[in-house]
């Protein structure tokens, strides 16, 4: 059976720094590329971040510069470091096994002064 937990997730003031974890099972993850996702209230579904089997990354324009995804393959855990966030940056951040339809269930991340 497939899980992926995310936890980190919470309030911070703009400006602030969060650091976000999935931690999978159930799976071969080292193979797997694996992405983090971020959906706000009335927007669609978007990424965030992507970080291949081979660690190559991609990042959202508007996340550039500020966040950064890594892994720890012999954890099976893949991070999302958050930094300068904004208020804009507050959604419920997902992560997902790319290629695969597994998602975990998210993590809400609010920044609000």
């Amino acid at each position: 059976q497939v899980q992926l937990v995310e936890s980190g997730g919470g309030l911070v003031q703009p400006g602030g720094s969060l650091r976000l974890s999935c931690a999978a099972s159930g799976i071969m993850f080292r193979i797997y590329a694996m992405g983090w996702y971020r959906q706000a209230p009335g927007k669609q579904r978007e990424l965030v971040a992507r970080i291949t089997s081979s660690e190559s990354t991609n990042y959202a324009d508007s996340v550039k510069g500020r966040f950064t995804i890594s892994r720890d393959n012999a954890k099976t855990t893949v991070f999302l470091q958050m930094n300068s966030l904004e208020p804009d940056d507050t959604a419920v951040y997902y992560c997902h096994v790319e290629a695969l339809p597994y998602w975990g269930q998210g993590t809400q991340v609010t920044v609000s002064s």
